[in-house]
């Protein structure tokens, strides 16, 4: 029993390895790959235009919201500390630092990674990239690849827009609604937030959140069965990777970026 156990354990460890290699080497083979996309910009500026539009709304409402409750939340604490004049500061840091990239990639895995999964399943399932291939066509450097650099271009873009927005929301609860000072709000924000070190890193983050998540939800769909079934599991497959890509790149880029 204790050996067939050990080698449950140990079987499961080599197709986890397994798996890696295999993610890796179609990884830098999409690498590739996106030479030959950028020869036809026009297609990658079509995909970009249908990634961004796919998750702009859930991107502006959930950003509006967020930048709401941070203005209240922040208000709340700092008023004991009569630092309230500081919400500008705490608004802003907390939404360019870790809000906006972080929130707008989790949004983007469900809105936009899903829908990539999706669209790339159904099209193996109904034989398209077969018949490319049948054309001498590779199904990767024209279905895949664009679609990848799209996803890494709108990324950065939705998190700007995901922060800018979320400023207005702790700006209408903080100094239209509880009254905070308009100049105060304002002049914090600007003495404190730091565009190297604070917005810079934000864009860095949403960028690699962009390749992280985008490679998740190609690969899911490009090596998904061509079933009903298993597209959908796809689709499941690549929200639960991407959160969980998204929250350990999270974890060790602060640690490399903020720690003093």
């Amino acid at each position: 029993m204790i050996l067939n156990f050990v080698e449950a354990i140990g079987r499961t460890v080599r197709e986890a390895i397994a798996s890696v290699g295999f993610a890796t080497r179609f990884f830098f083979n999409l690498l590739g790959m996106c030479v030959g996309a950028l020869r036809r910009p026009g297609l990658i500026s079509e995909q970009t235009h249908f990634i961004g539009n796919y998750s702009l709304v859930i991107i502006i409402v959930s950003g509006l919201f967020v930048g709401m409750v941070l203005g209240l939340q922040g208000y709340i604490t700092l008023t004991p500390y009569g630092a309230e004049q500081k919400l500008g500061q705490v608004v802003a840091l907390a939404l360019v630092r870790e809000l906006g990239p972080v929130v707008t990639a989790l949004l983007f895995a469900g809105r936009a990674g899903t829908s990539l999964t999706a669209q790339i399943g159904l099209m193996k399932a109904g034989e398209q990239l077969s018949a490319m291939e049948m054309m001498a066509i590779n199904p990767i450097q024209r279905v895949l690849a664009p679609r990848f650099l799209a996803g890494i271009i709108a990324m950065p873009g939705l998190a700007t827009i995901f922060s800018a927005v979320g400023v207005i929301g702790g700006y209408l609860v903080g100094v239209k609604l509880i009254g905070v000072d308009e100049g105060a709000f304002w002049s914090q924000m600007q003495a404190n937030v730091d565009v190297q070190k604070d917005i810079l890193n934000g864009v860095i983050k949403s960028f690699v959140f962009g390749i992280a998540v985008t490679f998740t939800a190609l690969f899911q769909g490009y090596h998904a069965q061509p079933t009903p079934e298993d597209v959908s599991r796809a689709t499941t497959r690549t929200v639960v990777i991407a959160s969980l890509m998204v929250w350990g790149l999270d974890f060790v880029m602060t640690a490399i970026m903020f720690n003093t």
